[in-house]
């Protein structure tokens, strides 16, 4: 649950935020004032702030993800594990069709890996170090085509653009809903006020907390549904056996993921719930995506 809680309370609090600011500004009173007549202006502003934000993350993804990991990129390699490492991601990048990613390390004890970045040519694919020490390098190779799918399928700016259309709904009809309410309880005697009545102020920060947690169970569902196309683009690149080995192999990864909760959407694997937390985890079961892997018809 307390994975779950810093999940959520990133994706809400870029809403939040924006909010507060806005109101502080008056620029959502402005457009709570425009009411139903001035929809378009209320849609406007709900797409600036809503997609605004997304593309703000996924603009500062890359520098973000070496402040929060610690993540060192090579730049020359120092070692023979670097170089290999360097070359295998150059090999699969020129095999998916994209630029060549910065290639990084950081330093972690469980064995995972994550990729990042604005677009499909300039991105960054970072490893841990305990994936280097307890994988072989053909199941390392398998990660890094799993990672490198990412990259060329285009999952960095697809998750940004659900989320952003997300956000932008949930603002929407977070403001539309309170100024209903507010309408309502002022008795529809005070609509020139534009909804900026304490009703309006209070449904709005509610109905976006409730409102955002539907839209990450969908963001979610997404970034499931993505991770069994990162695989089969890592058994292209790396062959199937090794990727179902790397799987495999991860099955037997009990540590704590240390993986920002904003990165592990990204990461080759991420912890796993029971229940109601299954529709915030952003991975499938490792046993589905083996099954997945071992049923797919060449």
């Amino acid at each position: 649950m307390r994975r779950i809680a810093l999940f959520l309370g990133t994706n809400i609090a870029v809403l939040f935020l924006l909010s507060i600011v806005c109101h502080l500004f008056g620029v959502d009173q402005m457009a709570a004032a425009q009411g139903f007549g001035g929809s378009t202006g209320l849609l406007i502003y709900a797409a600036v702030f809503g997609m605004g934000g997304a593309f703000i993350s996924l603009a500062m993804s890359k520098w973000m993800a070496k402040m929060s990991t610690g993540a060192q990129v090579i730049v020359q390699p120092a070692n023979e594990t670097e170089r290999w490492l360097v070359e295998t991601v150059r090999h699969h990048a020129q095999s998916a069709g994209i630029d060549m990613p910065e290639v990084a390390i950081y330093e972690a004890p469980e064995m995972n890996a994550f990729a990042t970045g604005m677009t499909k040519n300039s991105s960054l694919v970072a490893v841990s170090s305990g994936l280097l020490e307890q994988m072989d390098r053909e199941q390392v190779a398998a990660v890094l085509g799993h990672e490198i799918g990412h990259v060329a399928n285009g999952d960095m700016v697809t998750m940004t653009l659900i989320q952003g259309v997300l956000n932008t709904l949930v603002i929407l009809a977070a403001r539309v809903v309170g100024r209903l309410v507010d309408s309502w309880l002022s008795g529809g005697r005070d609509d020139n006020r534009g909804g900026s009545g304490i009703g309006y102020f209070v449904t709005v920060m509610v109905l976006q907390l409730v409102f955002g947690l539907f839209a990450s169970m969908i963001v979610m569902a997404f970034s499931r549904w993505r991770e069994f196309h990162a695989d089969a683009a890592g058994a292209k690149l790396a062959g199937r056996g090794a990727m179902i080995s790397a799987l495999q192999r991860l099955k037997g990864d009990h540590g704590e993921n240390t993986l920002p909760k904003t990165l592990a959407a990204f990461g080759i694997s991420d912890r796993m719930g029971t229940g109601f937390q299954r529709l915030f985890m952003s991975h499938p079961p490792l046993d589905e995506r083996i099954a997945a892997l071992q049923n797919a018809v060449n």
